[in-house]
């Protein structure tokens, strides 16, 4: 099995960094909750756990303004990080999405209601009209058992499109841990392979775009 993020790693990130500005969270709730300031008496952990649920409500409270209000070139600075930042960041949105999805389950309306309908607001204030309407789809679907032998014949005749997404995350999964599994040989037989591979993508999509045009003509 995959082993935890080594937490000395973890240490060295954007997010863990301690002299990072504060956000919803102050510097000292950060070493708080990463347990690197342990002189706490159990009155003052509930004092700090007690402020930092109502930071963390009212930063909620908050997005409806930010929604409306910020401007979209505040908006978009804001998703448009420095290069060297730009992981920590998308993992900082992977981790907002997580933790509103842990801290929904059970709430009065389902998580995928609320993303429908944050999605629909978004595409309407885009759109300026509340005539645009999507449809969102969003389903938890576990990953359940896949024959491996079933998989293997579809990869060995290239019927590559009859590999579902789950078989495939499976697959790679498996692949992974098995002990034969060298990420440096993948690495490097990948990046040989990928000009060839590119080149037969770009002639796929000019014969795609020539016939297009032949079919107009």
């Amino acid at each position: 099995m995959t082993d935890a993020p080594d937490a000395d790693a973890a240490d060295e990130t954007l997010a863990h960094s301690a002299d990072r500005a504060r956000g919803i969270l102050t510097p000292s709730d950060r070493e708080f909750l990463l347990g690197r300031k342990t002189d706490y008496t159990e009155h003052s952990k509930k004092q700090k756990r007690n402020r930092i649920r109502r930071r963390l409500r009212n930063a909620i409270l908050d997005f409806s303004i930010l929604f409306e209000h910020l401007e979209d070139r505040d908006r978009e600075t804001v998703f448009n990080p420095e290069d060297e930042a730009r992981d920590a960041y998308t993992q900082g949105i992977v981790d907002m999405l997580g933790f509103l999805h842990l801290g929904t389950l059970g709430y009065h309306v389902p998580f995928k209601d609320m993303l429908g309908q944050g999605v629909n607001r978004a595409e309407q204030k885009l759109a300026g009209s509340d005539y645009r309407m999507v449809t969102v789809d969003f389903n938890v679907d576990p990953v359940g058992r896949i024959d491996v032998d079933d998989v293997v014949d579809k990869l060995e005749a290239e019927r590559f499109d009859e590999v579902t997404d789950e078989e495939l995350r499976a697959f790679v999964r498996l692949m992974t841990e098995s002990e034969e599994f060298s990420s440096a040989e993948m690495r490097s037989g990948m990046k040989a392979e990928m000009p060839a591979f590119l080149d037969a993508v770009s002639e796929a999509t000019e014969r795609r775009n020539g016939r297009t045009e032949d079919l107009r003509d």
